[in-house]
């Protein structure tokens, strides 16, 4: 069993940063110590000058994902080694049930694409592509027997993973009784799909429609339908993935406010990215940042009240839903045609980095910047506290950040499955300097890789810490 103890670095825990050492054996945190007071004769990992944080917990990822007449690009190879040299040491990757097809079925087949392909430990979410009986029953099977305690529906993409209200309303009546969250994305993809035929009629090809034909009050009308349906189904524990608008937050902070199960996640692209300078930019370059929801316009408040709504915790959790697809005989399936893009943006490698920037521009405490990326993702999905915080009996996935390195995001440096970077240019002041995945480094100083595929194991997962 190989014993480390890292040294003179600042962990950063709920209350704020403080000083200690850190002693691993094996795969776990046995001990915390007073600065020095660790045992002697042991390995050591100098972290002078660093954070000591909680490796990060990415709670939506898309690996393999068939959308779009393609699938996503990166594998869980090829997408969890990225994660590893981000930071992130656990991914929660979505299962699919599409409609007609056995949960349990889809639930074996994303197994297959992942079991022993991981470079870090890795969890899975339960999409249900379509509602009834069968699948009803089978949530309840999968949260007793699986460890799969979350399940994603759908308001958008009517034909593909599409549920009514009335679907939504059963499913959320199950996870009620079984204590499961529902994941929602929330955009009203019946009136969505109208705008769309209308902008291709007139000629409005290119990947700015993609955004312009989503507007915010579509995303707002579903996030507030979707508390109003759990509100019906007795308050069930509803988390609205990728928060993109003012509006779709202000429901959600609303809901809150009245002491309601909801919460939301959104992500690095709407914090910094907008419709005129990523969408908008020349010619058909503009479907490198195509995504659903979308990013939203520069001249409105979205970027600056999604900040806040990450302060105030009315936007619990940063994660990336990461679903890349190279712009070369993938994202150009949509040339002339915007709503064939297929829809997502590469991110798993650089979310640590990206809201770490929030924390030099005055957006984020250090403490916030942990819980966002690490600790509240796992409390909110069944993994705290083997995942998410640096204590004893946890996991040894530790990350030593550097706050005086910088990094400088590209195509030419990313570990992605990309052949271009939707953050290309992007300097973060700060670093991932080592990453230590179940006591193992994965990553050491020098940027060197150590880890292995087939090093991560499945997690199975509890029930949310936050359930009421």
């Amino acid at each position: 069993m190989t014993t480390l103890l890292i040294v003179n670095g600042t962990v950063i825990g709920s209350a704020g940063p403080y000083a200690a050492d850190v002693l691993v054996e094996g795969e776990k945190i046995a001990a915390l110590f007073a600065p020095g007071r660790g045992p002697a004769d042991v390995e050591t990992i100098d972290a002078t000058g660093k954070y000591v944080i909680p490796g990060a917990v990415d709670a939506h990822t898309h690996m393999e994902l068939p959308f779009g007449g393609t699938f996503a690009s990166d594998t869980f190879d090829t997408g969890t080694r990225a994660a590893a040299f981000g930071g992130t040491t656990t991914i929660v990757d979505f299962a699919v049930q599409r409609t007609g097809e056995v949960v349990q079925d889809g639930l074996a087949a994303w197994h297959g694409k992942a079991e022993g392909n991981c470079h870090v430990d890795y969890a899975f979410h339960m999409i249900l592509g379509g509602v009834d009986d069968d699948s009803l029953k089978a949530m309840d099977q999968l949260v007793a027997d699986e460890g799969i305690t979350s399940f994603k529906l759908f308001m958008a993409y009517p034909g593909v993973f599409y549920s009514d209200d009335g679907q939504i309303l059963r499913a959320m009546q199950r996870a009620r009784d079984n204590g499961a969250v529902i994941m929602m994305h929330a955009e009203n993809g019946i009136a969505i799909d109208v705008l769309v035929q209308q902008a291709l009629a007139r000629g409005e090809t290119d990947p700015i429609h993609h955004g312009i034909t989503r507007p915010q009050a579509l995303e707002a009308e579903a996030t507030s339908r979707a508390i109003r349906l759990a509100e019906v189904a007795r308050d069930c524990p509803l988390y609205i993935v990728h928060l993109s608008a003012s509006q779709a937050l202000e429901e959600v902070a609303a809901a809150r406010d009245a002491g309601r199960n909801v919460f939301a996640e959104t992500c690095p692209q709407y914090l910094y990215l907008t419709l005129e300078d990523q969408l908008g930019a020349p010619g058909f370059e503009g479907a490198k940042w195509v995504c659903s929801t979308p990013l939203r316009s520069k001249h409105e408040p979205h970027r600056a009240d999604l900040w806040k709504g990450l302060r105030s915790n009315d936007l619990a959790v940063v994660s990336t839903d990461h679903c890349p697809f190279c712009f070369k005989d993938q994202k150009e399936l949509g040339r002339g045609d915007f709503s064939k893009i297929p829809n997502g943006i590469g991110g798993v490698e650089h979310r640590v980095d990206l809201v770490y920037q929030g924390v030099v521009d005055k957006q984020l405490s250090l403490a916030r910047w942990v819980e966002t990326i690490a600790t509240t993702p796992a409390r909110m999905f069944g993994l705290y506290p083997r995942k998410g915080v640096i204590a004893p009996g946890s996991d040894a996935d530790i990350v030593l950040y550097d706050p005086a390195g910088t990094t400088r995001i590209g195509v030419d440096t990313h570990h992605m499955n990309m052949d271009h970077s939707a953050w290309e240019g992007y300097e973060i002041a700060g670093r991932v300097h080592t990453v230590l995945s179940r006591g193992t480094v994965v990553v050491d100083g020098d940027g060197n890789y150590h880890g292995r595929k087939g090093h991560g194991q499945y997690l199975r997962r509890g029930l949310s810490d936050y359930l009421l």
